[in-house]
């Protein structure tokens, strides 16, 4: 039997089943289909796109439009994972009113069934906006990519005392918002499990350790599509990076010598009589297919 639909609320009752939640990012409808059939809960479109599909250094340059174009090749190819869109940068910073045209345009144009944003408290307003509208939010706290000019980088979230603290506030707040599930990005496993233990709601995690309620990835990391990434917490489930270019290699090969295509791989037709045009060589007049081909 097929297996149902996921929506933000089968998500959030996963925790209290004691069920774990598998993620993945999609950012096409190949992958999106790939990663469906194997059984994922949530596919994410996320605003990494900006990195692992389009090779910029960070994700501060994708556009509502772009993300949208993207979750909708998502959407078309899957039945059975929930599919949760990023707010991209600048989407929804500006007023609660745009929080929710973005979102709304992510659902309307791209076909997603949740957004995430991220943020802590001082978001919380844009969250409860989004939600009234009748679209579910899915939070991000830890480290935020957006935010990486002010974070000074890509470093670890919440080591100290304060910024801990500050993290835990932040999770309650988006809880009490009205977030149906929260991204733990970067930050002590200690204080993953921690922030998880004290919400109703369930945690996501990506460099958060095992005490979250589940995990996610980007799929060319886990793939290994790029290996020149390689995080502390990144665990390679492939090397299709190298598998690519072995097969490629091997095409190339075959179509210089000959090799491909073979018989197999052409179209066969009964023989024809072809005149040959005027400047053809006496081979040119032999008979099409005379000889199988």
């Amino acid at each position: 039997m097929q297996p149902k639909k996921k929506t933000a609320i089968a998500l959030r009752k996963m925790k209290s089943a004691g069920e774990r939640i598998a993620m993945m990012t999609a950012y096409d409808a190949a992958f999106a289909r790939a990663l469906d059939e194997a059984g994922l809960d949530a596919l994410l479109v996320g605003d990494s796109l900006g990195m692992a599909v389009r090779g910029e250094r960070d994700t501060l340059n994708v556009t509502l439009d772009e993300i949208a174009y993207h979750c909708r090749m998502v959407a078309r190819a899957t039945r059975h994972a929930h599919v949760v869109c990023d707010l991209p940068f600048l989407s929804y910073q500006i007023s609660a009113e745009e929080a929710v045209r973005s979102a709304g345009l992510l659902v309307a144009k791209g076909g997603a069934e949740s957004v995430k944003l991220e943020g802590g408290a001082e978001y919380a307003k844009e969250i409860a906006r989004i939600v009234r509208a009748g679209i579910p939010v899915m939070g991000h706290i830890g480290l935020t990519p957006q935010s990486v000019n002010l974070l000074g980088g890509y470093g670890v979230q919440g080591r100290d005392e304060a910024t801990a603290q500050k993290l835990m506030s932040d999770a309650l707040s988006l809880q009490d918002a009205g977030c149906y599930a929260l991204v733990l990005e970067m930050i002590p496993h200690e204080l993953a499990t921690h922030i998880t233990a004290s919400l109703e709601i369930p945690t996501i995690g990506i460099g958060a350790g095992v005490g979250c309620d589940g995990q996610v990835l980007v799929c060319y990391d886990a793939l290994g599509m790029n290996p020149d990434f390689t995080p502390r917490f990144l665990k390679r489930y492939a090397e299709l990076y190298a598998e690519i270019g072995q097969a490629v290699r091997t095409y190339a090969t075959e179509v210089k010598s000959g090799a491909f295509p073979d018989e197999v791989h052409s179209f066969a037709t009964k023989p024809v009589q072809l005149a040959p045009a005027a400047s053809a060589s006496p081979e040119a007049a032999k008979v099409y297919g005379a000889t199988g081909s």
